[in-house]
């Protein structure tokens, strides 16, 4: 049985479990725009078009740019019901506090451990892609050979370093490089319009005969994940100005600005070999289809910068999303339902550095072994770790718009938001997401290339780890209610 909430406003018990504030994350520091650059450097524009975009193209053919667009349609209709529900969230728990007040609070905190797994997946898997491009890279124009283990730890060093300083050093640092990596696509998508691409410009790719196929269900599991972090928003709000008008505009912006660009840059590289090319060129070596458009369009000094912004692009994902996974581990400390210290905040940079310092320790060791069992950074370290986070992203994605429902069922009155914001577009979007989880968790192979004995092992540990959580609630209920009474509660103000 859940247990919702029953009141818009947020509910404080009456005493005050957990551990003592120490101290809170730094207040009116983001704007709009730092916020989005926050999520779209976790999505890795540069990274996810040359290194994903070209599979889409080979499993989906011409038709691949819709995929992204219609990807970005139901993330918009997910948006609508969440942000509706934003001014009812106090907290910076993001997934879970939303689930927990629409589902109950053993959905909640199963969310809040779905999450923190998720978010470590991808983030944790991406230091194997940081590692190989960073190593290949060096190799390649430096002349510098050293193994990718180097440059993961080098990377992990480099995003603790800016995850410890302030919130304002990163948005910088994470400005410039999602800058200069949607830059490089810029020119690059401006070379081929001017040239004419390969054969003319065609729009053969929107046609509804190159659309709606039978393949075109596989790209749609591919362009799912390169919006997997667009959710994060609101776990900046302690730190947003008027967080109330910030986050909900840097989610939509976010969002659309994402869909738009994204179907953009894969049409375009369609023109750069022309629609009955572009399918060949991506089966002969998708690894090269961007690489190979810019030595093309623009020269061979492109291709060496795109090269190095490719590494600088994770780095700024990888930092993303560190910032989201200590967040997370901020906020359920605040609530009692994490660790103690994880809540500490340094009281001269005002980040949560106890919770930056735990999740650089768990990166370090799975690199750590998976360096020493020698596998592949990529084919298999990055696939293998990010697939069950994407999986655990598309539920959570899926639980929140159900959960949106649900909370206006019970306050059809809250905020006055229509029925369009609180019903039909989440309730929409659920259903949505739930047939993309479903074709994601039946494509596996798409992601990991492993046997299928591996992928439902990976897609198990979704529903595992969501139960773990649950039935960690139902411990604090019965050890500690007071604890349980806060879950998804606490104000930040108040902190």
């Amino acid at each position: 049985m859940t247990e919702p909430h029953t009141s818009t406003a947020p509910q404080q018990p009456p005493t005050t479990p957990g551990p003592e504030p120490t101290g809170h994350l730094q207040r009116a520091t983001l704007g709009v725009t730092d916020i989005v650059f926050f999520v779209m450097a976790a999505a890795a524009p540069l990274t996810v078009m040359a290194g994903i975009a070209p599979l889409a193209i080979l499993f989906g053919g011409i038709g691949a740019p819709v995929a992204y667009l219609a990807v970005g349609i139901v993330l918009c209709l997910f948006a609508v019901g969440f942000t509706a529900m934003t001014p009812h969230i106090r907290n910076a728990g993001a997934f879970y506090s939303y689930i927990a007040r629409g589902l109950g609070r053993p959905a909640g905190l199963g969310a809040a451990l779905l999450a923190v797994f998720s978010y470590n997946a991808l983030q944790i898997g991406t230091y194997g892609a940081f590692g190989f491009f960073a190593a290949g890279t060096a190799n390649d124009l430096l002349g510098i050979d050293l193994p990718w283990p180097v440059y993961a730890f080098a990377g992990i060093a480099a995003v603790w370093f800016l995850g410890f300083r302030s919130i304002r050093v990163g948005a910088k640092v994470l400005a410039t490089l999602l800058i200069a990596e949607t830059a490089i696509l810029v020119l690059l998508a401006g070379a081929i319009l001017v040239q004419g691409g390969a054969d003319g410009l065609s729009l053969a790719s929107f046609a509804p005969s190159n659309v709606f196929t039978s393949e075109m269900s596989a790209p749609l599991g591919l362009a799912i994940a390169a919006f997997v972090g667009f959710e994060s928003t609101v776990l900046y709000r302690e730190e947003a100005r008027d967080p109330d008008r910030t986050v909900p505009r840097a989610t939509y912006l976010a969002v659309g600005f994402l869909g738009l660009f994204y179907t953009f840059i894969v049409w375009v590289i369609i023109q750069a070999f022309g629609d009955d090319k572009a399918v060949g060129t991506a089966a002969q070596n998708p690894a090269e289809m961007f690489f190979t458009a810019m030595t093309r369009y623009v020269g061979d000094w492109a291709t060496d910068l795109q090269r190095v912004l490719i590494v600088s692009s994770l780095l700024a994902s990888l930092l993303a999303f560190h910032n989201a996974i200590t967040r997370y581990g901020y906020a359920l400390s605040v609530e009692g339902a994490a660790p103690a210290p994880l809540g500490r905040i340094h009281p001269k940079h005002g980040s949560p550095w106890v919770s930056g310092i735990a999740q650089t320790v768990l990166a370090v060791v799975v690199t750590g072994v998976f360096a020493a069992i020698g596998v592949h950074p990529y084919n298999e370290f990055l696939l293998w770790v990010n697939t069950p986070g994407v999986v655990g992203i598309l539920v959570l994605q899926t639980l929140a718009a159900c959960a949106v429902v649900a909370f206006f069922r019970r306050n059809p009155g809250a905020g006055g938001a229509g029925r369009l914001r609180t019903v039909a577009a989440p309730a929409t979007a659920a259903l949505l997401l739930a047939v993309i989880t479903g074709l994601v968790c039946t494509r596996l192979s798409l992601f990991t290339s492993a046997p299928a004995s591996v992928n439902w092992t990976l897609v198990a540990l979704t529903p595992v780890v969501f139960a773990i959580g649950a039935i960690l609630a139902t411990r604090i209920r019965r050890k500690r209610p007071e604890v349980y009474a806060k879950i998804a509660t606490t104000d930040v103000e108040s902190v």
